[in-house]
């Protein structure tokens, strides 16, 4: 089967939450509850049971986690230099800056879980666990400057990070999950990536004039094409395994995550140009990203 066919499945699920989000019976309350039970409840119970019941290998992808922090550094970098060479109004840059490094982790799960099993769950679940406090706090941090203390209590409150963290102290410790739990576990991390894609499909706005076309044009070269480069790059330098070269190359080809549009509107009101980059990035990903895992495979 071709990488595209693949990935088919979950792309349908994403143009399918855009098609509900349509219908009056689907508004914008109810997909709100949808991203909140997912964010709360069901993806970091997905997120603690790939980490707990994972192999004993994930205990040698340190170079794997290397490649993920240098990345991510890379695509903060290459952002940093769209404020001299677009010029944009500051309140802007601010909030497009996080668009350049930040990841649909749904879409990550989802690319992962179909490429290699549990195995790649493991692992994306280990980046996940790694990057997720690193880029959100280069996200906020361009938004509030000086506000280092909210910064860390926010971070320690994620409840990805949370889980992260949880799921790799179970498994150091060596402890079974017990069966009823394991269970319980199996049946909301079922739930999460095919809820996640819908949210993810329900949140896509294409508002127009909200920026450049060359702004539009390098946040969206960065991220979907710089940093899968990057990422492909380092893992045949450090020498990764098959697996973990495709881990590395999807989680920087993915998408920019649906909440740095939250994030924007929160903290300085410039939502619609994030919006714009989310929704038109989620949608160039679904030619770009199985280009990228072809090349890797």
């Amino acid at each position: 089967m071709s990488v595209a066919l693949l990935l088919l499945p979950d792309f349908l699920l994403i143009a399918s939450g855009a098609l509900l989000r349509r219908f009056r019976a689907f508004d914008a309350a109810l997909w709100t509850g949808v991203e909140r039970l997912v964010y709360f409840v069901l993806f970091p119970a997905l997120l603690f049971r790939s980490l707990a019941t994972s192999p004993s290998a994930l205990s040698d992808a340190g170079r794997l986690v290397g490649v993920g922090v240098a990345f991510s550094v890379a695509g903060m970098l290459l952002s940093l230099l769209a404020r001299p060479l677009l010029r944009l109004p500051q309140p802007v840059f601010a909030a497009c800056f996080q668009c350049a490094f930040r990841f649909n982790t749904y879409v990550a799960l989802a690319v992962a879980g179909r490429l290699a099993g549990e195995r790649g769950l493991a692992l994306i679940s280990l980046l996940v666990g790694v990057l997720v406090p690193l880029v959100n706090l280069a996200a906020v941090g361009m938004l509030a400057r000086g506000r280092g203390g909210r910064i860390a209590l926010e971070l320690a409150r994620n409840p990805l990070v949370v889980a992260c963290a949880a799921g790799i102290l179970w498994r150091h410790l060596g402890w079974p999950l017990p069966i009823v739990a394991a269970r319980f576990l199996e049946l909301l991390a079922g739930a999460a990536v095919p809820l996640g894609l819908l949210a993810v499909g329900a949140g896509l706005t294409l508002a127009r004039q909200t920026l450049p076309f060359p702004a539009l044009a390098w946040w969206h070269g960065v991220k979907l094409v710089a940093l899968p480069a990057i990422a492909f790059a380092l893992a045949w330098l450090v020498g990764l395994s098959p697996v973990e070269r495709q881990i590395a190359v999807v989680m920087a080809a993915v998408p920019t995550a649906t909440s740095a549009y939250i994030l924007a509107m929160q903290m300085n009101g410039h939502g619609a140009p994030v919006a714009l980059l989310i929704s038109s990035g989620t949608l160039l990903a679904a030619l770009t990203l199985p280009l990228w895992i072809a090349l890797v495979s």
